[in-house]
C-alpha cells in the first residue's frame, strides 16, 4: 500500500490533466474531472503523510529494479510535508481560478496545465535519482511557460521570455553538473551518491557542487540571479501567480537542501560562507526592492526573494535547529504568500487595478477582507505568535548560537522592513479613502465564495500552525536530522527489493 501512496501524487494530477484535457470540450465534465483529482491528490497527500510518520523513511523501486540501478521515489518527513502542502495549495487554486480564470478564452487549459505543473512538483519531492529531478524541473519549466503565455498580452509574454531564459540557464547548468557527477560516480541514485561522492578529491566535489548551487539559486531566486522573478510574476493572472508564488522557488529551495545535505556535505563543498552570505544578501535585494514598490504583486513578488533567504539561511548555518527553522519556514511561505497573492487578485477583479495609487477604502467597504488580509501580512512580517514568528525565531536563533551575528541583524532588519511593505498595502489599500471614480466591480454569490473560501481556508492554516508550533516544531526537528543523518535514508532507498 506504501508503494502505492509513493506514486499516487504524480499519478492522480497526471490523470487529474489528461481526462480534463480529454473533456475539454465538455466543459462542465472537465472541471469536475479537475475538483475531484484535487481532492483526491490532498487526501492521498495525507495518507502518504500519515505513512511516512507511522513506518520512517519509506521508498519504492519503481519496476523492481533495485537501487541504484532503477528509479527510486522516497518521502520522509520533509518530502511528506512538501507533497501535502503542494496539493491543498493546489485544491486551493483549483478553487480560485474558477472564478478568477472562469472568462478568458483558454480556462480549461489552465487548469490542464497547473495539473501538469503539480506533477513536476510532486516528482521533484518524491525522486530519489539526481536525473529524474532534472526531469521533473523540465516538466514544472514546460507547463509554467504554457501557463504564461495563455491569452498574454505583450507585457506577459516578455516576462515569461526572461522567465524561460535564465531557467533554461539553469537547466543547462543542472544538466552539466549532473553530467559531471554521475562520471565522477557512475551513478545517479542520490542514496548511493551520498556513500561515492565522499571518496572524490576536494576540488573536484568543490566544482561539482558549485554547479549545482548555481543551477539551484537561479530555481530558487537567489542573489545575484533573481531577476527573472519580479520581471514575470506581476505579469500573470491572480490564479496562476499563487500557485507560481506558493511553489515554484521553494522546489529550488527543496533541491537545495537535499542536494547539500544527502548528496554533498555543504560544509565539506567549501560553499558554507558563500551560501551564508548569498543568503543575507538575498534577503536585503529583495525586501529593499519591495520597499520600493507601489503596486501589488510587484511588492508581493520582490518578498518572496527576501523570504527565501531565511529558508537558505537555515540551510547555510547547517545545524539542526537551523535547517528545522529553514523547514519550518518554507511551510508557512508557501500558504502565507500564496494566500497574499489570492487577496491582491481579489481586490484587482474588485476596482480593475492592484496599483496602490488606484486602491483604497477597502476596510471600511470590506472590513472582513481587511482582517483575512491582516493574518498572512502580519504572519510575514513575523508577528508573534503566527507562523513567521516561529520561523524567523528559530533561523535567527540559529544564527546567534552560531556567531552569525550579522546574518541575524540581517534578518532583524529585514523582518522590519517587511512590516513597512505590508503597513503600506494596509494604508493604501484597505485604510485611506477610497478615489474618485474607482470602479467596483460586482461579483456573483458564486464567485465570490470561489474566491474567498481558499482565502479563508489559508488563514485559518496561518493561525493554526502558529498556535500548534510544538507538534509542528518536533515534525521540522525529526525532517532536519532526518537531512542531516542520511543513515536511515540510504539504508531504506539501498534496501529496497533486496
Amino acid at each position: 500500500m506504501t508503494e502505492w501512496l509513493l506514486v499516487a501524487p504524480v499519478i492522480l494530477a497526471l490523470s487529474t490533466g489528461t481526462f480534463a484535457a480529454l473533456f475539454m470540450r465538455w466543459r462542465t465534465l472537465s472541471l469536475v474531472v479537475i475538483w475531484v483529482g484535487a481532492v483526491v491528490q490532498v487526501v492521498s497527500a495525507i495518507a502518504l503523510l500519515m505513512s511516512v510518520l507511522d513506518e520512517g523513511i519509506v521508498a519504492v523501486a519503481v519496476g523492481n529494479w533495485p537501487a541504484p540501478f532503477g528509479i527510486s521515489f522516497v518521502a520522509d518527513n520533509l518530502s511528506a510535508a512538501m507533497v501535502l502542502i503542494t496539493a491543498i495549495i493546489g485544491l486551493a487554486t483549483v478553487a480560485y481560478a474558477s472564478a478568477d480564470l472562469a472568462l478568458r478564452p483558454s480556462y480549461p487549459l489552465y487548469h490542464v496545465l497547473i495539473q501538469i505543473l503539480l506533477v513536476g512538483v510532486y516528482g521533484s519531492f518524491l525522486t530519489g535519482d539526481i536525473f529524474n529531478l532534472y526531469v521533473w524541473f523540465e516538466v514544472m519549466l514546460i507547463s509554467s511557460f504554457g501557463l504564461m503565455i495563455l491569452d498574454a498580452n505583450r507585457v506577459q509574454i516578455e516576462g515569461a521570455v526572461k522567465y524561460v531564459i535564465l531557467n533554461l540557464v539553469s537547466t543547462l547548468v543542472f544538466l552539466l553538473a549532473i553530467g559531471l557527477l554521475h562520471g565522477a560516480t557512475g551513478t545517479l541514485n542520490m542514496a548511493d551518491l551520498s556513500l561515492k561522492v565522499p571518496m572524490l578529491d576536494s576540488g573536484k566535489t568543490t566544482l561539482i557542487a558549485s554547479l549545482f548551487l548555481f543551477g539551484f539559486a537561479i530555481k530558487s531566486a537567489l542573489f545575484p540571479v533573481f531577476a527573472w522573478l519580479p520581471a514575470s510574476y506581476h505579469t500573470l493572472p491572480s490564479g496562476v501567480v499563487a500557485i507560481f508564488a506558493g511553489l515554484l522557488t521553494k522546489v529550488g529551495v527543496y533541491a537545495l537542501m537535499r542536494v547539500f545535505t544527502l548528496v554533498f556535505s555543504l560544509p565539506n563543498t567549501g560553499l558554507q560562507t558563500l551560501l551564508i552570505i548569498i543568503a543575507g544578501l538575498t534577503m536585503l535585494t529583495g525586501v529593499l526592492g519591495a520597499a520600493s514598490q507601489f503596486n501589488i504583486k510587484r511588492i508581493l513578488s520582490f518578498h518572496i526573494i527576501s523570504q527565501i533567504g531565511y529558508m537558505v539561511m537555515g540551510l547555510a548555518l547547517y545545524t539542526p535547529l537551523a535547517i528545522a527553522g529553514g523547514i519550518f519556514y518554507i511551510i508557512h511561505h508557501i500558504i502565507v504568500k500564496a494566500n497574499l497573492f489570492l487577496i491582491g487578485g481579489y481586490l484587482q477583479r474588485k476596482h480593475g487595478s492592484d496599483n496602490l495609487s488606484d486602491l483604497g477604502g477597502t476596510y471600511k467597504a470590506l472590513p472582513w477582507l481587511g482582517v483575512l488580509f491582516i493574518i498572512p501580512a502580519f504572519s510575514l512580517a513575523g508577528f508573534p505568535p503566527l507562523s513567521g514568528f516561529w520561523g524567523k525565531f528559530m533561523v535567527i536563533r540559529a544564527s546567534l548560537e552560531t556567531g552569525q551575528y550579522i546574518l541575524a541583524a540581517t534578518a532583524l532588519f529585514v523582518g522590519l522592513m517587511t512590516i513597512f511593505s505590508m503597513t503600506k498595502i494596509w494604508s493604501e489599500a484597505f485604510w485611506k479613502a477610497r478615489p474618485d471614480g474607482q470602479p467596483n466591480e460586482p461579483l456573483t454569490r458564486k464567485e465570490h465564495w470561489l474566491y474567498l473560501t481558499p482565502i479563508v481556508v489559508l488563514a485559518i492554516m496561518t493561525i493554526i500552525i502558529g498556535l500548534a508550533v510544538e507538534p509542528l516544531y518536533q515534525f521540522a526537528d525529526t525532517a532536519a536530522r532526518q537531512l542531516l543523518d542520511t543513515t536511515q535514508y540510504v539504508d531504506t532507498v539501498m534496501g529496497v527489493l533486496r
